[in-house]
């Protein structure tokens, strides 16, 4: 007997707006249909272990068939079917009650909306003009087949059908006959349903792994199946370094493998590589909102049941569930990298070079894992050793303790281009770090102001003395008349300089060692500090800033004696000329046709 009705919703137009805007993605369609059919493959799965089915499972799968010639696309399961009471139920009110209720909630943030919705069925109308749904019971009743063409109206009547389970097809509709090529639809089953629980045949593929490595127990695997897997995931990406395995059932059920990959310096490039699963069904690798914004340079699988995704973006970050399972991810992240460093303390220094970022990223951006990772923290010296903070400043207190009583850490974001300053500070017996990463400017920031008797410095911030200012600094030869002299000529070049460069210079007479360089340009940490957090800020402000550098003239060298006492002004202008020229040049700072004179003054003097 064929039955007709209208669907209890009261939006008329509700499958326009299903298909504008309930996914972001019309390919979701397939994953919502497939994990719809292993729901129903695990229900009937579940009843026979209970007793509650007594017939036979048979081979126990979903698959999905296409008919190119009829336009086609079926879904099939031996889940637990429906009668057609059931259809009524759960196909014509509850999911429909949802719908409008949906709808209504969302009309006006449609754009945040992400995943699952247990609206799944009607995402079949982004696709097709018409759905069936084609079902028998594991009960016994008869078996059953509705049918709807995208509008409120629908049909059911009894149907022939054999075997226990569902089939849904879908009439493609003209617009979206891509889902109609088989390498189109392989390519959404290897990405959405890759590791459902129930065997996935498409085309006689298997499409899936029903048993990933996340829902194993780790005492049951070992490293290369870790490793493996992670291949299995990024076929292209070089090993991990280590890994964590997350398995937790309460407050909120966690499973996953968290993988710590080699992050350099770009922080962008690693990003988006977490998979986010829901009872092994993919969602989204867009974890941000649920993981701490560092925890996003990791990359393998979280799944969840517990991660609301029928809500927007914004709701997700107020959600106790969310909020508990990022501060486990991040207590389970600190605990394994403060383990390898007291257990593993050789391995872990070898390695920090490629997870130093992570975790300085880490410290900057989350309070909580900076407290809890801070004693494993590794700072690395010129001469590629490492200490944590603590010993390090037990090493460094005797030399590099200023006259307030503060103990000066001195680095390098680049020891070869510094190389003149790190020689100056070694013969003062004071040590050097290596800063190179994108991240710490702030990571220095955020410890000087856990530190009270500590300040960073990078070793070309200041001339020597007033790098680590002792209470007693060396003064310079020169009188007071010439050192006016020699500021007056300095103050000249430097200005010729500037307008030929987008910087501005100061001049300072001070008593340095003999042995160091004539002039040595410096730039304050404050200002270096300001330009490097400040990156691409010039540029919204409509044009680049002036470089702010100083010039120190050393009084004590020769050659600054000599021009104090030259009567020409001519040679004088054109030793300070040479002399501020060579600290530019030691400084990366000099080139075009500055570069060009100088080459040129240079020659001149060897013919």
């Amino acid at each position: 007997m064929l039955e007709q009705g209208t669907l209890s919703v009261n939006t008329e137009n509700i499958f326009p707006i299903i298909k504008k805007f309930l996914y972001s993605d019309n390919e979701i369609f397939l994953r919502e249909l497939v994990a719809n059919a292993v729901d129903a493959t695990q229900k009937i799965k579940r009843l026979s272990s209970l007793g509650e089915y007594s017939g036979e499972l048979g081979e126990l799968q979903v698959e999905i068939k296409l008919d190119k010639e009829a336009k086609t696309l079926t879904i099939s399961d031996k889940g637990i079917g429906m009668t057609a009471e059931e259809i009524k139920k759960y196909i014509n009110q509850i999911a429909f009650s949802g719908a409008t209720e949906f709808v209504e909630k969302y009309k006006d943030q449609t754009k945040e909306i992400i995943g699952h919705f247990g609206l799944g069925f009607y995402s079949a109308f982004m696709v097709a003009k018409k759905v069936e749904i084609l079902t028998k019971s594991y009960q016994d009743a008869p078996a059953a087949l509705w049918s709807c063409e995208g509008s409120t109206s629908f049909s059911i009547e009894e149907a022939q059908k054999e075997e226990r389970g569902t089939d849904i097809i879908l009439h493609i509709a003209p617009d979206s006959e891509e889902f109609l090529e088989k390498a189109r639809l392989t390519n959404i089953l290897n990405k959405h349903c890759k590791f459902l629980p129930i065997k996935i045949v498409f085309e006689g593929d298997t499409i899936n792994n029903t048993e990933p490595l996340w829902v194993r127990k780790p005492a049951d695997l070992q490293d290369e199946d870790y490793l493996k897997f992670y291949k299995e995931l990024y076929p292209f990406s070089p090993d991990p370094l280590f890994w964590i395995h997350l398995n937790v059932d309460y407050p909120f059920n966690l499973t996953g493998i968290l993988y710590f990959p080699k992050v350099r310096q770009d922080l962008t490039v690693s990003r988006d590589k977490i998979q986010l699963y829901s009872r092994q069904v993919f969602i989204t690798d867009e974890v941000k909102d649920i993981v701490p914004e560092f925890l996003t340079l990791l990359h393998g699988v979280l799944d969840s049941p517990d991660i609301p995704l029928n809500v927007s973006r914004s709701y997700l970050q107020a959600d106790g569930n969310v909020r508990r399972i990022s501060n486990h991810i991040m207590s389970k992240v600190a605990e394994k990298l403060n383990q390898l460093f007291k257990e593993k303390r050789e391995d872990y220094a070898q390695k920090w070079d490629d997870i130093g970022l992570f975790v300085k990223y880490g410290a900057v951006t989350e309070e909580k894992f900076f407290e809890k990772v801070e004693k494993s923290i590794l700072f690395k010296n010129i001469e590629n050793q490492y200490f944590t903070l603590e010993e390090y400043k037990e090493k460094v207190k005797a030399a590099q303790t200023d006259k307030d009583e503060k103990v000066v850490l001195l680095y390098t974001t680049d020891p070869e281009k510094q190389h003149t300053y790190i020689q100056s500070a070694q013969k003062r017996g004071y040590d050097v770090l290596q800063f190179d990463t994108v991240i710490d400017p702030h990571f220095t920031q955020r410890l000087e102001s856990k530190q009270e008797k500590l300040q960073i410095k990078r070793v070309d911030a200041d001339s020597i003395d007033k790098l680590i200012e002792k209470a007693e600094t060396l003064e310079s030869v020169l009188s007071e008349s010439e050192k006016e002299i020699v500021k007056k000529v300095f103050e000249e070049v430097t200005q010729n300089a500037a307008k030929s460069a987008n910087r501005q210079v100061s001049v300072a007479i001070e008593g340095l060692p003999e042995s160091e360089m004539p002039v040595v340009i410096t730039q304050s940490e404050m200002m270096r500090r300001f330009k490097e957090m400040n990156v691409g800020g010039a540029a919204m402000m409509g044009g680049a800033m002036p470089e702010f550098y100083q010039a120190v003239v050393n009084g004590n060298h020769a050659l600054i004696r000599k021009i104090a006492t030259e009567t020409d002004a001519a040679t004088q202008q054109k030793l300070a000329q040479q002399a501020f020229d060579l600290a530019l040049l030691s400084q990366h700072l000099l080139s075009g046709k500055s570069l060009s004179d100088f080459i040129e003054r240079s020659l001149s003097h060897l013919v």
